[in-house]
């Protein structure tokens, strides 16, 4: 494998870290073209002064500072909410991570598919929002995407080289998230720091929440749908607490496929990184003794109801994906600053999603003001009250 040219977009999260350490074990195979970050500025940094890129870009205020600290004949800085398009469509650039969060993540997924680009997210929304046209692009302009999340690089890997009309179904499994064990009548009590502990993997805190809440897995749903061509009942959930499966692909015959690993994100990044190519790991093996039995139990939509709201806005389509999207990321921004409970994040995206007029077969532009309004109606709930 010739030595890739690599932009990393969220360079300074938990993604990125990850990436650059799988980039430091294989420096000969990789060059780091271009890092970004939001505010994390001193990271990002230190970033540069490891792995020399050519272009970094983070927002206005660390843009100032980094002109303070960086060598500007070597990198060049740029700004994170407009340039990004254009940097991950540059003709040197090979392959795009796209380890940023959010529905800011959509331009320039869109930009490095109609760039050809092999493309490695981690990033979930802007394939809930925008699905459709970002898998038609990438096809149009001959694009690889590869997935980073676990759960869709297992689904990924197990139909890779096989006939997917002879797919039954695929099956996410999901640790569960922290409130697995915790009874529904202390949902209401439960602070922010209790629902940031989670038991299997260290992740960013918007995600983390969601994974409390199962919104992560339904995210995961409308994901699955978009990049491998399902519909809603070719796509089953169960929760595996030890998350060792990372999902499971079953075939028309009855048989079953399923991707094993140890819990981290180094082996997808890995993967995604390597493909089509497999090379060794620095991880340790996985024991089956040490882990000990595996059990899986059907998700309780009934104590996790954001779950159900996902994979019915999957089935109704057209412009509700954007809005359950944009007021998820409302709502779980506000109780993280402790503006609302954590049942209040379920509340207010059902009160969203009611009032929201589903516009069928959008363009582009029309899931856009879908997520600004969905944004601004849960803000709007918010503000109101902030017990809703």
């Amino acid at each position: 494998m010739a030595c890739k040219n690599l932009v990393i977009l969220g360079s300074t999260g938990s993604i990125g870290i990850n990436t650059l350490k799988v980039v430091s074990r294989f420096p000969e195979k990789f060059r780091i073209i271009g890092l970004t970050a939001y505010n994390n500025s001193r990271l990002l940094e230190r970033q540069i002064s490891k792995f020399l890129p050519r272009y970094v870009a983070l927002k206005q205020k660390g843009m100032d500072y980094l002109r303070t600290k960086i060598d500007l004949k070597k990198t060049k800085i740029l700004n994170v909410d407009y340039d990004l398009p254009e940097l991950v469509s540059r003709k040197e650039i090979d392959i795009v991570v796209i380890g940023m969060r959010g529905s800011a993540a959509l331009p320039a997924f869109l930009s490095a598919v109609k760039a050809g680009k092999i493309v490695a997210p981690a990033n979930k929304e802007a394939l809930v929002i925008a699905g459709d046209a970002i898998m038609r692009q990438a096809k149009e302009n001959g694009a690889t995407i590869v997935p980073v999340d676990s759960e869709q690089s297992a689904i990924f890997q197990c139909l890779e080289g096989r006939n997917t009309k002879d797919l039954k179904k695929v099956i996410l499994t999901a640790s569960g998230g922290a409130l697995l064990d915790v009874p529904y009548e202390e949902f209401g009590k439960l602070t922010v720091e209790e629902i940031l502990d989670h038991p299997r993997w260290k992740m960013g805190k918007k995600i983390t929440v969601d994974s409390a809440t199962l919104m992560n897995k339904g995210f995961e749903v409308i994901e699955a749908a978009r990049l491998f061509g399902l519909r809603a009942d070719e796509i089953e959930i169960l929760v595996h607490p030890q998350a060792i499966i990372h999902s499971m692909v079953e075939f028309r015959d009855g048989s079953i496929l399923a991707q094993l690993g140890v819990t981290d994100m180094r082996l997808p990044i890995q993967y995604a990184l390597s493909y089509p190519e497999r090379w060794e790991s620095p991880l340790p093996r996985l024991d089956f003794i040490r882990e000990g039995p595996f059990t899986f139990m059907r998700p309780d939509l009934k104590k996790f109801p954001c779950l159900e709201l996902a994979i019915e806005a999957l089935k109704r389509g057209g412009t509700l994906p954007s809005v359950l999207n944009a007021a998820d990321e409302e709502t779980v921004a506000a109780f993280l600053n402790k503006e609302i409970s954590f049942l209040d994040i379920y509340k207010v995206i059902t009160k969203v999603l009611r009032k929201h007029k589903v516009q069928d077969d959008p363009e582009l532009d029309d899931v856009l003001e879908a997520d600004a309004w969905g944004r601004g109606e849960a803000r709007r709930l918010i503000d109101k009250d902030k017990k809703v």
